[in-house]
């Protein structure tokens, strides 16, 4: 990898936007790799292994926290909306929205690089956690102590490993930009798919013949209002985790997650590494095509890994050491099943994919912060006339300045878990309201945004020392308070000029609130035609969500072998591709 960023130095010398976007130029089905790569991380997997072996099939649901589904509305139409401003950032993007100059344009445009930046810091800080603990399971510190000339006290132990391969994903990512990037993570899908496929393999294996020891209801993907999963008789601490999780009333926390990924999934990507793959694709069309693949090369292939492992854990859960300070850490279980069931070579590669995912993560997540900083605060405010090598140094010492800021942070964290609930539920949940709006309602203008996006930030930074529980629950407050700001923003001051909003209107082609702009387009150019799909969009958007879920439980129905509801589920994803491939693939346009 090092060796990767290495080569490809000069390439992305050569300009800002070679640097940040590969040119533009990367074809759709490298970045889908490269998207798909970053959001295979150790922290998530080990999260989502952690789930399956507590909330069993149930589990598929959860990641719907994200929401897992924007996905889809990006392949649908987000993605191609995006793509259509030709913008090298989220922040660039908002001069397409709401012009350069007037009444809370600059705030908008600030507030939008401190939220993105926040993002990714937390992001950081969330990888650095998850791999120093993965770590520390292969390479105890009682082995390496004697070689070090310094005293880390035992709980500093997995952040003195995130500092050391901090450090590797920092140097390739800094020197090489987007174009090592996306091939270091096309190499990196290519070890973890092969990875996780023997570990599904080794799973079957170990599980032919065996019976695995379960609560009744755990083997079922559907539920009630209540989650009635015990395992007092198997793993009592597991029980424990629902009631910390916060999970138990599950048909409540299921329709929470649903109605805030709906409207997170409305906003479109979030200016983090999946909005910069979309930026740098090369149409609108390679947009849609490049979003719509990453869910088809990620769920089947992680799941896969997921279920195995879980497998293994239920099989051996006694062999399994899970218990840090006398408490069942149950994040523990990939890397400690890794370590006991995978054999010499299989543990090599896995251990290899997995580190390189986590590095995977980190680069994308780095880019995106130096966009931000470089494109939108240094080029913008600092030095607009910069040449080409002051632009690079900017890069990296932006890189460098990020990364010491994230694993800074990544000290303050508890756990992986904590850390995603507060990205996922207050951090987005203030992002939402402000995103949905520039989109949909012409009227909205940048003091609106500005103030949506001011009042839902402080709110989210401001909930958990209010709040306690979990961050899920508080966010239709968080929302409230976010529409409060947007409309009251967007009252007090004038509408954007009606040239801006003609040039977005017919440049991007949203469906939404926007017909006195309609209007004024189609007097200049009666030939315009609006966009008319919006029912088609959210028909595909649907079936597009219930193939993600069945490929997400595909796999774990093959490797427990569950022939009926295997079968069932292949004959929903056939039916689903063949209508898809007429109501969404035929019908893309640039």
């Amino acid at each position: 990898m090092v060796l990767i960023g290495w080569y490809y130095r000069k390439k992305a010398s050569q300009n800002k936007e070679s640097y940040l976007l590969g040119g533009k130029k990367l074809p759709w089905y490298m970045l889908g790799l490269s998207d798909a790569s970053d959001m295979f991380d150790i922290s998530g997997t080990m999260w989502m292994v952690s789930l399956c072996f507590v909330y069993g099939f149930k589990s598929i649901w959860i990641p719907w926290l994200w929401p897992v589904f924007n996905q889809v509305f990006n392949m649908m139409f987000l993605a191609k909306w995006l793509r259509r401003s030709n913008a090298n950032t989220g922040a660039e993007w908002l001069a397409s929205r709401f012009g350069l100059t007037g009444t809370g344009v600059k705030a908008s445009h600030n507030i939008i690089v401190v939220f993105a930046l926040i993002g990714c810091l937390g992001f950081l800080a969330y990888g650095f956690v998850g791999l120093g603990k993965f770590i520390e399971i292969f390479v105890p510190w009682n082995i390496v102590e004697p070689y070090v000339h310094f005293h880390i006290r035992p709980e500093y132990v997995a952040h003195f490993y995130g500092i050391i391969f901090t450090l590797f994903a920092m140097f390739y990512s800094i020197l090489g930009g987007m174009h090592s990037i996306v091939l270091g993570d096309v190499i990196k899908y290519i070890i973890m798919t092969i990875g996780c496929v023997a570990v599904g393999i080794i799973a079957m294996q170990h599980l032919n013949g065996k019976a695995l020891l379960f609560p009744h209801g755990w083997d079922n993907p559907f539920f009630g209002w209540k989650l009635d999963l015990d395992w007092s008789h198997i793993a009592p601490d597991a029980n424990k985790k629902i009631a910390e999780d916060g999970f138990s009333v599950f048909g409540a926390f299921f329709m929470m997650m649903l109605c805030k990924g709906i409207f997170s999934s409305f906003a479109g990507p979030a200016p983090n590494y999946d909005m910069q793959k979309v930026l740098s694709s090369r149409s609108p069309k390679e947009a849609s095509k490049m979003t719509g693949f990453v869910s088809i090369i990620l769920l089947p292939v992680r799941y896969t890994m997921v279920i195995g492992l879980t497998v293994l854990a239920l099989l051996y859960y006694k062999q399994l050491d899970l218990k840090v300070a006398g408490v069942t850490d149950f994040e523990r279980i990939l890397p400690a099943a890794i370590n006991s069931f995978l054999p010499v070579g299989i543990l090599g590669l896995v251990l290899t994919g997995l580190m390189g995912a986590f590095m995977g993560t980190f680069s994308g997540t780095l880019n995106a912060a130096q966009a931000y900083v470089v494109n939108d605060i240094y080029l913008k405010y600092i030095n607009p006339a910069a040449s080409i090598k002051k632009t690079i140094t900017a890069n990296y010492i932006t890189g460098v300045v990020v990364v010491a800021i994230g694993v800074i942070l990544g000290f303050f964290a508890k756990d992986v878990n904590s850390i995603l609930q507060w990205i996922v539920g207050a951090l987005y949940g203030g992002y939402m309201a402000s995103n949905i709006l520039k989109w949909y309602w012409w009227r909205f203008n940048a003091n609106g945004f500005a103030w949506g996006m001011i009042t839902g930030i402080a709110a989210a930074l401001a909930f958990p020392f209010i709040f306690d529980g979990l961050p899920l629950y508080n966010w239709p407050l968080l929302f409230l308070i976010s529409i409060i700001g947007c409309i009251v923003g967007t009252y007090t001051a004038p509408p954007t000029d009606s040239e801006i909003l003609r040039s977005f209107y017919r440049t991007v082609k949203p469906w939404g609130f926007w017909e006195p702009i309609h209007t004024l387009v189609v007097a200049d150019d009666e030939s315009f035609q609006p966009n008319k799909r919006f029912r088609l969009d959210m028909f595909n958007v649907v079936l597009g969500i219930i193939a993600q879920l069945c490929l997400t439980i595909l796999p774990m129905y093959f490797i427990l072998w569950m022939k009926v509801p295997l079968l069932v589920t292949i004959a929903i994803l056939a039916l689903i591709i063949f209508i898809l491939k007429k109501t969404w693939w035929n019908k893309l346009e640039d």
